[in-house]
C-alpha cells in the first residue's frame, strides 16, 4: 500500500514540473542578439606615388676623406677627437720634427756647398783653368742640391696634418706615441653638407629599384622627419660576401635632425602613371595558398574575395591591374583570421575617433593615409 502511494506521488510531481518551468519562464525576457564586432576597415582608392620598396641603411657622407701623414714619424700631438668639426686647413695632428728637422739642415748644407762650387768654378773658367765640362757637372751637382733641399723642406711640412675640406672627424684611428708609415689613415673627415643614406638591395630587387628613381627618406629617431631624395649611384656589381649591391640615396635639403650615422629607412615611389592598388600586408588573408582580403557589402557583410598580388613592401602589398578588388571597395584591414564568410560586422572607418585601435592594428604609413 505503501508502495502504491510513493508512485502515485511521483507521477504527479513529473506532470507538474515541466508546467511549472513553462510558467516560470514566461516570466523572463528572451535572451537579446549579441551585438555585431566592429571591424576596422577602409576604402580601397588609387595609391599612385606611395612607397613601393622600403630598404633600411645607415646615413653617410658622399665625401668622406681619409686622412694620413705623407712622411713616416711617430705622432706627437693629436689635437682633434672624433665627432670634432673641423675646417680647411685646421692643424688636426703632428709629428716628431727631429728627424726631418736634420734632413733639412743637411739639404742645406748640401746646397751650400754646391753653390761655393758653382761660383769657384765659373771664375775658373773664365780664366781657362776648368773645362766647360767641369762646369757643367758643377752646374748638374748644384741643381740637384737645390732640389733635395725644397724636398727636405716639403717634408719638414708634411709633418703637420692638415684638414683639406671642412666636416666632422668620423674616425681617428691612431694616437699620440704611435709610429705611423706614410700614408695611413689617421683621420677620416667626412663633409656634413653632402648626406645620403647607403643601403644594400637583394638581387632579386634590382629591376624594379632602377626603374623607380624618386625615393623618401625617414629616421628611426623620429617618424615625423621625412626629406625628399633621389637613387645617386647603384654598384653594377654584387657584394661577393652578401650578394647584394649597394646603392647610394642622396638626401634633398636635409635639416639638422639629419646626422651621420643614423639608421633610416629608405622608401622608393612609383611613377605617377602607376595608379595600382596598395593594402595593408594585415589586410591580407591566405586561403588555399593565395592571398584574398574580405570586401565588406552593402548590407555590411563581408565576403572572401582572391586578388593577384604583384609585390610585397615593408608594410604594403601592391596588387596587380587584374586584381579582384576596384577602387572605391570597402575592405577589412584587422582581425582578417577571425572573420567568416556572410557575417555581418559594425564598419569602424580608418582614421576615425571610434576606431581606437586604429593605430595598432593598421601597418600602413602616412604616406598611404
Amino acid at each position: 500500500m505503501k508502495l502504491y502511494d510513493y508512485q502515485r506521488r511521483s507521477l504527479v510531481f513529473a506532470a507538474v514540473l515541466p508546467v511549472s518551468v513553462f510558467l516560470a519562464s514566461c516570466g523572463k525576457e528572451a535572451p537579446k542578439p549579441e551585438p555585431l564586432r566592429p571591424v576596422l576597415t577602409r576604402v580601397l582608392g588609387d595609391t599612385a606615388g606611395v612607397e613601393a620598396v622600403t630598404y633600411s641603411g645607415e646615413v653617410r657622407s658622399r665625401y668622406e676623406t681619409p686622412l694620413g701623414f705623407r712622411i713616416p714619424g711617430k705622432i706627437s700631438a693629436r689635437l682633434v677627437d672624433a665627432g670634432a668639426l673641423v675646417k680647411a686647413g685646421d692643424v688636426l695632428a703632428k709629428l716628431d720634427p727631429a728627424d726631418t728637422a736634420l734632413s733639412a739642415a743637411s739639404a742645406e748644407a748640401q746646397l751650400t756647398l754646391a753653390e761655393a762650387e758653382v761660383k769657384r768654378y765659373r771664375q775658373l773658367r773664365t780664366q781657362n783653368f776648368v773645362s766647360q765640362a767641369a762646369l757643367d757637372a758643377k752646374e748638374a751637382t748644384l741643381k740637384a742640391a737645390q732640389a733635395q733641399a725644397s724636398l727636405a723642406r716639403n717634408q719638414s711640412a708634411y709633418s703637420v696634418l692638415r684638414a683639406d675640406q671642412s666636416g666632422v672627424v668620423g674616425l681617428v684611428s691612431a694616437e699620440v706615441g704611435q709610429v705611423v708609415s706614410a700614408g695611413q689613415t689617421v683621420f677620416r673627415v667626412a663633409r656634413a653638407d653632402a648626406l645620403e643614406v647607403s643601403i644594400s638591395i637583394p638581387e632579386v630587387r634590382m629591376p624594379e629599384v632602377r626603374a623607380l628613381k624618386d625615393a623618401e627618406v625617414s629616421l628611426w629617431t623620429d617618424s615625423s622627419a621625412k626629406y625628399k631624395a633621389v637613387l645617386r649611384e647603384l654598384s653594377p656589381v654584387a657584394d661577393p660576401t652578401t650578394r647584394t649591391f649597394a646603392a647610394r640615396i642622396s638626401i634633398v635639403d636635409p635639416d639638422a635632425r639629419v646626422l651621420l650615422g643614423m639608421t633610416a629607412n629608405v622608401h622608393f615611389l612609383r611613377s605617377s602613371t602607376d595608379s595600382r592598388l596598395t593594402v595593408p600586408l594585415a589586410a591580407i588573408f591566405q586561403e588555399a595558398g593565395r592571398p584574398a582580403l574580405w570586401v565588406v557589402s552593402a548590407d555590411q557583410t563581408v565576403v572572401l574575395r582572391p586578388v593577384d598580388v604583384a609585390s610585397y613592401g615593408e608594410s604594403l602589398a601592391v596588387l596587380s591591374n587584374s586584381s579582384g578588388v576596384r577602387a572605391g571597395e570597402r575592405i577589412v584591414i584587422a582581425g582578417v583570421h577571425k572573420l567568416f564568410a556572410g557575417e555581418k560586422i559594425k564598419i569602424a572607418e580608418y582614421g576615425s575617433k571610434s576606431a581606437d585601435l586604429s593605430s595598432k592594428h593598421d601597418p600602413a604609413p602616412a604616406s598611404a593615409k
